[in-house]
């Protein structure tokens, strides 16, 4: 697998300075997340043989008012059709630069609609967009997070069968998976041909927040073995949006603690 690390790691880094820390620590994947402005990158990527994926979880792009907005279940039509313009430049950036996997998930109710209405809604846009992927060589890794309306791997099951597209595949949070599953490794084990993408950090079972490796309670020496037992091959990135302010640092420690581990 390609240990890597997600630009939203380093918001308060230019782009160009935030490659270049992660390259020289020695990370050989990265997740770009799009509102870190990655643009004409491509062949520097490939220079420094970091393999790219498309991230798409930018907190307030789309709106500076509220966070995650719109989304691919919001109620009105020209607002699910501003998400997918999103998700769909998102997908010609990746054709751009050689990324296989564009990442993406449902967003959260804005009301209490039924569950069936909102898996509608949902479904109508992956669909358009999976189609879109595959005429661009990509891939949707579609992630389940706890508090959204795909939370789980039961969820992602749901609506990538209603989808019906091969192209629509998952990508997997192990700290989710770690809330929401019986175990990481288990659901590692069991999704293994579904997964082009994997999402690593430290957590907490009771608590949706990312931390550092080797903090909370999650094994990642466990999930690293499992990876390695199904043989997977994609980027596996880091993911602390939150520790911008000590960005370096963070990744420093990310990547010395997966060293002894065998990776990058």
């Amino acid at each position: 697998m390609r240990l890597g690390y997600n630009t939203n790691g380093f918001t308060s880094h230019r782009l160009r300075d935030a490659l270049e820390v992660i390259a020289r620590l020695g990370f050989k994947s990265v997740a770009l997340t799009l509102d870190a402005g990655a643009r004409a990158i491509g062949a520097w990527l490939a220079e420094h043989d970091l393999v790219p994926v498309v991230e798409t979880g930018a907190r307030f792009l789309l709106d500076p008012w509220r966070k995650h907005w719109p989304t691919l279940l919001s109620p009105r039509r020209e607002d699910r059709e501003r998400r997918i313009d999103f998700l769909r430049r998102a997908i010609g950036i990746a054709g751009l630069l050689g990324a296989e996997v564009v990442s993406l998930w449902s967003g959260a109710a804005e009301a209490d609609e039924p569950a069936e209405l909102l898996d509608e809604r949902l479904a109508e846009g992956l669909g358009m967009l999976a189609r879109d992927a595959a005429a661009h060589g990509v891939v949707l890794g579609f992630e389940p997070e706890p508090g959204m309306h795909i939370g789980d791997l039961v969820g992602f099951r749901r609506i990538r069968d209603r989808v019906g597209e091969p192209g629509l595949r998952l990508t997997l949070d192990v700290g989710h998976a770690h809330m929401t599953e019986e175990s990481a490794p288990a659901a590692i084990r069991r999704c293994a041909r579904e997964i082009v993408n994997v999402h690593l950090e430290g957590m907490r079972r009771d608590r949706h927040e990312h931390l550092l490796p080797g903090e909370g309670d999650l094994d990642l020496a466990a999930v690293v073995s499992a990876l390695r037992e199904i043989d997977y091959r994609g980027p596996a990135n880091l993911e602390l949006s939150r520790h911008g302010h000590v960005a370096v640092e963070a990744a420093r420690r990310a990547i010395e603690f997966f060293r002894p581990l065998g990776l990058p």
